[in-house]
Parts: structure tokens; C-alpha cells; sequence
């Protein structure tokens, strides 16, 4: 899936958690100097900026299937190999990289299956493949919220929790079937705090990703019914959310 929106729009919806989710990712995929990384599905650069900071800018590749987010990424990264391309074809030789990453992303990927078997592809032997996505059928999500308001309103609705890797377990069924070895997976969890209710609201109203694509396929009364709902699950004083997500990470 290729996100048709402006950098700034994913920021403000999913960047605030994916620049904090970096961190914890980055280090259970045991990233360090020395090593040449690609980060697949880079976005804007959240977990670009992570990988940098611990390899630096000339070690450091990634690709997104985005115009917006690739021309993001070149400009807040200088000397990031930064490509437009896809998952299930990485424009890279066997064995590049000594890390290939992959953050909330295989779930939006065509092929998640392909996407994988490409990751290790492009990743030498005895390196590491890791990928990580929001626990969506679990419930732990930032969207989550968003989602039960929908389905309380119209049980037609189609979520995001039947999508790959977002149950547990499942991330590390494709790693195995791709052929990695020494599969691990645990949860990263971050937290995020909201100023208020319409901080958390607006950026589902920007179109980016299923759910803010459900946002803006509603008509006023529809769209004013799930913000009214959202705001009545989330009425019990929060000012921070917490968001869990599925890791996975397996040798090559």
C-alpha cells in the first residue's frame, strides 16, 4: 500500500508513535556501528533517523513506495541511500545488507510473504531481518479506538485486524517460512501523550492509511457520529496513550 498523503500528515497521525517505536526496535534488532542497514518501507524516516544516529547516513538505505515520503526522507536524511520502490522488489543485490528492517509496514505490503522472502534476500547470511506491526486484532493499537467506534456504528466495517502480522505469532510464522533462523518475537510498547481530545482526533481526518480513508469516505453526519463515539471511549481523563506492537526477528 503507498500512502498518497504529505509527510507532515503522517507525522501528525502515526509519527509521533513510529519516531518512539524506533528506539525499542532498532534495539531488538540489535542494530550497531559497523553494520550496513535498509530500512524497508521508511516513510518520512522515523526509524531512518534511529539508524542513522547509531551507523550513520553513508551505512544506512531505504525505500518506500511513496513519492511524498521518499522525497520527506532524501530531504531530512543527507547522504541516505533513499529509493522509491516496493516491498517485493528491493533494488538491491543478494547479501547487502548486515540488517534489513522493516517497521509497521508488512501489513501493508501487497505480498507480505514475498515482501519477507525479499528482506532475506537482500540480507547476508548470519545477518538479521526484523520487522514489527501494531497489535490490531489484539486491540492495543493507536487506532484501535477508532476502530471499535467504527464497528459500534457499522458492523460492515473492514478494520485492519485481519491484516499480516497483526496477531501474535504471526510475524514469526512468515520469518519461518522465509526460512530465517533463530526466530524470536516479543511486544515494544511506547506511549504517547495527547494534549486533548481534538490532538488525537484531527489527524484521522487527514486520510492517511485504511483508517483515516474510512475518515474521509464518511458524510458529515457519519464522520461527526465516530467522533462523538471515539470521544466517549476515551472520556476517562487519558492524556497519554498507550500502543503495543508484534516484533519479530530472525538470522538469515
Amino acid at each position: 500500500m503507498s500512502f498518497a498523503v504529505a509527510a507532515d500528515a503522517y507525522d501528525r497521525f502515526m509519527g509521533r508513535y513510529s519516531g518512539e517505536l524506533a528506539l525499542g526496535f532498532a534495539n531488538f534488532a540489535g542494530v550497531e556501528a559497523g553494520q550496513k542497514v535498509l530500512d524497508v518501507g521508511c516513510g518520512p524516516g522515523a526509524l531512518t533517523a534511529q539508524l542513522v544516529r547509531r551507523v550513520g547516513a553513508e551505512s544506512v538505505a531505504a525505500v518506500d513506495p511513496s513519492e511524498s515520503f521518499v522525497a520527506a526522507a532524501r530531504e531530512r536524511h543527507p547522504g541516505v541511500d533513499v529509493r522509491l520502490a516496493a516491498a517485493e522488489e528491493l533494488p538491491y543485490a543478494d547479501g547487502s545488507f548486515d540488517a534489513t528492517l522493516a517497521q509497521l509496514v508488512v501489513h501493508f505490503m501487497t505480498d507480505p510473504a514475498a515482501g519477507v522472502a525479499e528482506m532475506v534476500r537482500v540480507t547476508r547470511s548470519g545477518g538479521v531481518v526484523a520487522a514489527c506491526v501494531w497489535d490490531l486484532a489484539g486491540g492495543r493499537a493507536p487506532i484501535s479506538v477508532f476502530w471499535r467506534a467504527a464497528h459500534e456504528l457499522d458492523d460492515a466495517v473492514q478494520d485492519e485486524s485481519r491484516l499480516a502480522g497483526t496477531r501474535e505469532g504471526h510475524l514469526a510464522e512468515l520469518f519461518e517460512a522465509a526460512g530465517l533462523r533463530q526466530v524470536q518475537e516479543r511486544e515494544l510498547s511506547v506511549s504517547v501523550r495527547y494534549a486533548g481530545f481534538d490532538e488525537w482526533w484531527e489527524p484521522f481526518t487527514f486520510g492517511v492509511g485504511p483508517a483515516g480513508m474510512y475518515a474521509k469516505s464518511l458524510g458529515e453526519t457519519e464522520l461527526s457520529a465516530l467522533r462523538e463515539r471515539c470521544r466517549e471511549l476515551l472520556a476517562d481523563g487519558r492524556t497519554s496513550l498507550t500502543a503495543v506492537a508484534w516484533a519479530a526477528r530472525g538470522v538469515a
